[in-house]
């Protein structure tokens, strides 16, 4: 199905900007993906028609907002640009239908989607072929198409996602087996749900879901705060059992008062908190279980989830999440569902705060977690959260007031646990941003190797001088067996302009490692600074926001988002495992992409981050020796980093930190053969030395996740690292 073009011409309309982004089929189904925008910058109205532009009844037609497109177009947040049109192929014959765009003082406009060409096979699946009209953002576009497709052709995200779904799903037979499985602990585990005017055809699914678990040591505390008692005669008359706990409230006391009732009805050893609405696997507890009895010392447990639309049977936007994050977590609410607790711990806490609703589980979640570090994550998708126009899923602005609680919320962790620290909002729902307050200003040391190209050397350290807030500092740079006159002559000219700037000589062979080494023995400051001469400062503050990091004694190294001079990402933090030893994740992204899970602006902790830019605590820096100098070029930033995380203490990257990093002019490129051998000698020590951690897995990165792209797409079975076969292959000859 290569080429096929889905979308057909139209009448030119310059009253919107839109774009098809996928045509897929699914059993009888078929869902088209997309946005619009009007040029009014009005909403939107959506709709599927037939050929005679009449509406089609079970046209199914879900809306929410598109930050990507936001950013891009700068619109109002409120349009809720992306849809998602499902319908029953038999159900409407004809060989196209017409997506109808609508709104006030704007053209209709009908798209023709040519869906014959789907019909030949119910699981075939077309390449993404959009229409994109009169649109300023197609770089962004296209980034969300490589995103969307991770480099492989015909495949749109959906379609790994089912994909993958298809190779992990327990078979019946497992299922099987887990009814059959009896633990050695077998603790009661509470499941707590609030509900209020919950539809049956939500209702029924979860309850399905919980009452046919392959673990059946639980109990389901309902707390009913709906208009009337429809529910309890309801579950009175399908669900005979006595494992149901439901209680009818005289009022409805809210999402934070119906699950305190709940919660109090619980009497088991954990509790597991669900929404009335969302869809449960069935062998979520047996996964919940099984992970307490291979350590019954664990107090909180999540798990992955995804998105389910309103008929429950198109799953998306899966959120394959990292080992415990908390510097993620304060950032967003990444744990979300599901979430299990011990029952002392959620008991302690109190529930939920009722001047939190509306982020009332990131407020708890913070204070439960503030309670154990013996906290785990299954990573399996077990939850799904059901996306509809009145859920926060499915309309991020139906529950605006949760940005407020969110800020609230966080601060007031901040305070409890002793950081001192300002919280607001970004114009990102549910992501917050923090700044920590500096509690004295120590003298941090810039460390820039450099030779010749003293041009970009200039641009550096004038963009530091020039723009940086944080008044402290001192430039090292370290001279590297440069040629030119004019590198010289420009040392003593900066040199003498600006005192904070001193020159020190590595009159060796190149060896980054070494190279700083030197530079730090040259160093005054409580902070290393290690700084390629190519970056450009963008963010004023960007020392304050890192020494306030590093001024907290658990963590060891800050890292910073690098761009290259077109505003597309080149760093946001190193994963290992990526290609065999460890890359960066979302390179060749567009400044104002969110990134997977929105890893790229959101602060959090990741196993390493570039030397391009990366501040290091200076005790811990000469404690293990500086970096290791037999990484000459690569690798040896990422090596330092788990060092640093062998020592106990944390790296954090801070997307708030922005610079443009022009990439190693000065060195030229890795392409003749000696550099290409050094590299892979690199890597063969590399993989030597870190083995434990390659085999376990980058514990910020989910192991669902592919390491043979840097585009966070779900990992294939077939993945395979050519570049490490080789060495591999190369030292068993």
């Amino acid at each position: 199905m290569e080429g096929m073009k889905f979308v057909l011409a139209t009448e030119d309309n310059s009253d919107y900007k839109y774009y098809i982004e996928s045509v897929d089929r699914e059993e009888r189904d078929v869902l088209i993906k997309g946005w619009v925008i009007a040029e009014s910058e009005v909403p939107v109205e959506v709709e599927l028609v037939n050929a005679d532009k009449k509406s089609v009844s079970d046209g199914n037609v879900w809306r929410k907002t598109r930050i990507d497109v936001r950013n891009a177009l700068n619109v109002n947040d409120d349009f809720n640009a992306e849809f998602l049109i499902r319908f029953d192929r038999e159900n409407v014959p004809g060989d196209v239908v017409y997506v109808h765009f609508s709104g006030e003082n704007a053209k209709d406009m009908y798209l023709g989607i040519d869906v014959k060409k789907l019909d030949f096979s119910l699981t075939s699946f077309g390449k993404v072929v959009g229409f994109l009209g009169n649109s300023p953002i197609k770089n962004t576009i296209r980034h969300i198409k490589n995103r969307n497709n991770g480099g492989s052709v015909g495949n749109t995200l959906d379609e790994m996602y089912a994909q993958w779904r298809k190779e992990n799903n327990p078979t019946a037979s497992d299922y099987e087996k887990q009814r059959n499985t009896v633990f050695e602990y077998q603790p009661l585990i509470s499941i707590s749900i609030p509900l209020y005017n919950t539809r049956i055809d939500f209702f029924k699914p979860i309850m399905d879901a919980v009452l046919g678990q392959t673990y059946s040591n639980f109990e389901l505390c309902l707390a009913d705060g709906s208009d009337n008692d429809y529910l309890g005669k309801y579950i009175e008359k399908n669900y005979p059992d006595d494992r149901i706990k439901y209680v009818k409230l005289e009022e409805n006391l809210g999402i934070a008062g119906n699950t305190n009732v709940a919660l109090k009805m619980a009497t088991g050893d954990y509790v597991m908190l669900a929404d009335h609405d969302d869809l449960l696997e069935i062998d979520a507890l047996y996964e919940i279980v099984k992970a307490l009895n291979e350590d019954p010392t664990l107090d909180i447990i999540y798990t992955d989830e995804d998105l389910v639309d309103e008929k429950g049977t198109f799953f998306s936007d899966f959120k394959f999440k990292p080992d415990f994050n908390l510097e993620m977590l304060r950032h967003r609410n990444y744990i979300c569902h599901i979430f299990v607790a011990r029952k002392s711990i959620m008991d302690e806490v109190g529930g939920f705060r009722e001047e939190y609703d509306g982020a009332q589980d990131f407020d708890m979640i913070l204070r439960c977690c503030e309670k154990s570090d013996r906290i785990y994550h299954i990573p399996k998708v077990l939850y799904h959260w059901r996306s509809h126009m009145e859920s926060t899923a499915g309309n991020a602005d139906s529950k605006r007031y949760a940005v407020d609680a969110s800020v609230r919320a966080l601060q007031e962790h901040y305070k409890r646990v002793g950081i001192e620290a300002d919280v607001e909002a970004t114009d990102i729902f549910i992501i917050l941003k923090t700044t920590r307050k500096i509690k004295k200003e120590e003298l941090v040391s810039i460390i820039i190797p450099s030779k010749d190209n003293v041009d970009v050397l200039d641009k550096c350290i004038r963009s530091i001088v020039d723009k940086t807030t944080y008044s402290n500092y001192e430039i090292i740079v370290v001279e590297n067996n440069s040629t030119e006159e004019e590198t010289f002559q420009y040392y003593d000219k900066i040199s003498e302009e600006l005192s904070c700037v001193k020159v020190v000589r590595w009159e060796h062979e190149f060896n980054f490692s070494k190279i700083n080494n030197f530079g730090a023995k040259h160093a005054s400051g409580r902070y290393y600074v290690l700084l390629n001469n190519d970056i450009e400062v963008i963010s004023p503050d960007w020392l304050n926001r890192m020494v306030g990091y590093c001024q907290d004694e658990s963590i060891g190294a800050v890292g910073a988002k690098l761009l290259y001079p077109d505003d597309t990402v080149q760093h946001c933090g190193v994963v290992v495992g990526i290609a065999g030893f460890a890359g960066h994740v979302f390179n060749g992204l567009t400044r104002q992409d969110l990134g997977y899970f929105g890893r790229l602006i959101v602060q959090q902790e990741v196993s390493a981050v570039t030397a391009a830019c990366m501040m290091v605590d200076a005790n811990v820096f000469n404690e293990i020796g500086g970096l290791d100098e037999e990484f000459a070029v690569a690798l040896n930033d990422v090596d330092l980093c788990l060092n640093i995380r062998d020592k106990g203490k944390k790296i954090i990257l801070d997307p708030n930190i922005l610079m443009y990093h022009y990439e190693s002019k000065s060195r030229g490129t890795d392409e003749a053969p000696e550099k290409i051998n050094r590299f892979k000698s690199e890597i063969k020590r590399f993989r030597d030395k870190w083995k434990k951690e390659l085999e376990e897995g980058d514990p910020y990165y989910s192991p669902n996740l592919t390491l043979d792209r840097l585009d966070c797409t779900p990992r294939r079975l077939d993945e395979r690292f050519t570049l490490v076969e080789e060495i591999e292959q190369g030292e068993n000859k």
